[in-house]
């Protein structure tokens, strides 16, 4: 088995969560709703628990612990997707890169279940459970959200053009896709992009939004090479303050 495909892919899975997982918890003390504080604080710590799942398995592979890995790269080592890293913005920003990257994810780790290497496939099939929750939340609000009133349709299709040139970038192809193909650690970002765009046509031909013309966009591509946006690095610094001051301390 290639050894550096199958950690490349984990470490974007992981990182995408982490980031994501982060930027949901922001949401915390400030959701629009009390139920929808507690379903993003909730998504948030889901993320985070995956993340972590994913870097234990990577540090089974000869990579650092978890928490090294968490807390000590810089921006430019991270493999995430520009589209995590993004502020949340507001509401209506937040709620369709919920639903644009969670389908994504869903379709992921679904496919992720018939990976070759073991140890994915086993926690793939647990994570599953989790982002079903997930996904429905999200498809639950776009529904209504998207067939209620003028403002609420005008706000979810501006975030829904906004958001779509980054949730392309979640499909960047990386340099060992050939490998991870044949070797079925992962059957590949084009045949999970075309997976998500079905599932994506699906849940807003339910509602008023319409999906933006993808031949005219450039996606937003390179996170996954560590090219990431100005957001990202103050994110890292946030997120690690804590474990920079005593790395060793015991919680």
């Amino acid at each position: 088995m290639n050894t550096l495909a199958l950690k490349e892919l984990l470490y974007k899975i992981a990182d995408d969560q982490l980031i994501l997982g982060h930027r949901n918890s922001e949401w915390t003390g400030f959701g629009p709703l009390l139920e929808e504080d507690i379903a993003f604080s909730s998504m948030a710590q889901d993320k985070v628990g995956q993340s972590q799942a994913l870097y234990q398995m990577l540090h089974e592979l000869g990579e650092a612990e978890p928490d090294t890995v968490a807390f000590t790269r810089n921006a430019n080592q991270f493999h995430n997707s520009q589209f995590v890293e993004l502020p949340n913005g507001e509401y209506d920003f937040s709620l369709i890169r919920h639903f644009l990257f969670d389908t994504a994810e869903a379709l992921r780790f679904e496919m992720l279940t018939k990976s070759s290497y073991e140890p994915l496939s086993k926690l793939a099939k647990k994570i599953q459970g989790e982002l079903r929750y997930h996904t429905m939340h999200a498809n639950t609000w776009i529904k209504q959200l998207g067939s209620a009133t003028e403002e609420s349709i005008s706000r979810l299709q501006n975030s829904l053009d906004e958001a779509m040139p980054y949730a392309l970038g979640l499909f960047e192809e990386s340099e060992f896709e050939t490998e991870l193909i044949k070797e079925n650690i992962f059957a590949g970002e084009q045949a999970l992009k075309e997976k998500w765009l079905v599932k994506v046509k699906e849940v807003l031909s339910q509602t008023q939004l319409l999906l933006p013309d993808l031949l005219s966009i450039t996606p937003k591509m390179g996170g996954r090479k560590g090219t990431h946006t100005e957001h990202l690095q103050p994110l890292l610094d946030e997120m690690s303050e804590v474990f920079r001051i005593d790395p060793t301390a015991e919680w």
